[in-house]
């Protein structure tokens, strides 16, 4: 009994695996199609935002950080950087240096 349910069984598999090698893929999974688009179909995708606009171009940079050389002055000094991190930098910065 057991050999006949053997036979079956693995000719059951022969018959899926037959099949499976036999159809032809779709459209969707076959050829290069599928995997690449162009690159301006995929920039209409894809649309991020720009980060950084050239100042040549006529449009205005990004703004700098008005507190960002008080605040490497503060890092560079550990107690001043471990009370920053305890009552923020800018309560810090004002009791080690004052508020100039």
């Amino acid at each position: 009994m057991r050999p006949l349910m053997t036979l079956a069984l693995l000719a059951l598999a022969v018959l899926c695996l037959a099949g499976q090698a036999g159809a032809k893929p779709s459209r969707a999974e076959s050829g290069r199609g599928a995997a690449f688009v162009s690159r301006q179909e995929g920039s209409e995708v894809v649309k991020r935002p720009r980060r950084y606009v050239d100042p040549g171009l006529g449009a205005p940079g990004p703004y700098p950080d008005p507190l960002e050389p008080k605040r490497e002055v503060c890092e560079l000094n550990p107690d001043c950087d471990e009370l920053a991190d305890h009552i923020g930098f800018q309560e810090a910065y004002a009791r080690f240096y004052g508020t100039a």
